[in-house]
């Protein structure tokens, strides 16, 4: 086995969670709410779907940052002498923080909401003409940050394919010689 597999595994583990989960939700739980019998129905409906979501994405992220540690710490050779892998790596920590930053304030947001169990709203992230303005300026934010996390943390899947990508014998033996030679420059 490769010791960095389990590093990779929670990684990719808590990250196709929190992407897959915050889509779903999005996609979804929102739009669902609006289905409900009446407005104040609605609001229950998705704050009691996004606050059983919460602990999940919690541990999901926890997963990722863990797993994320754990490679770095696995692939420090890699990072001093391949070329590419530091430059990846800073990319991904990035979006990385991005993702964290987005779902951190989405949270915030969603507790505004949350708090009035039996708002009145149209959807998850609709207010209605009854929907107290506070609440109602909460849901407008989430209506465009709810696409943030999943598109950001989809960025992370594809910066991570490629950095396995990067893993693979060839092109860990053409990264080496490739930094060796700006070196000798």
């Amino acid at each position: 086995m490769v010791p960095n597999f389990p590093s990779r595994l929670l990684h990719d583990l808590g990250l196709a969670a929190w992407f897959g989960g915050t889509l779903a939700n999005a996609v979804a739980l929102n739009r669902a709410a609006g289905q409900a019998s009446d407005p104040s129905s609605a609001g229950r409906v998705a704050n009691t779907g996004w606050d059983a979501w919460t602990p999940i994405n919690a541990a999901a992220i926890g997963a990722t940052i863990v797993g994320s540690v754990g490679q770095l710490l696995g692939n420090k050779e890699r990072l001093a002498t391949q070329s590419g892998v530091a430059s990846m790596s800073v990319i991904k920590t990035a979006l990385t923080a991005a993702a964290l930053g987005i779902t951190g304030y989405s949270r915030v947001l969603g507790r505004k909401v949350s708090q009035e169990t039996s708002v009145p709203v149209s959807s998850g992230t609709e207010p209605s003409a009854a929907t107290p303005p506070d609440v109602a300026r909460a849901q407008t934010q989430l209506k465009l940050l709810q696409w943030a996390v999943p598109a950001i943390t989809g960025a992370l899947v594809g910066v991570s394919a490629y950095a396995g990508e990067q893993q693979r014998p060839v092109a860990v033996e053409t990264g080496m010689l490739k930094k060796l030679t700006r070196r000798g420059k």
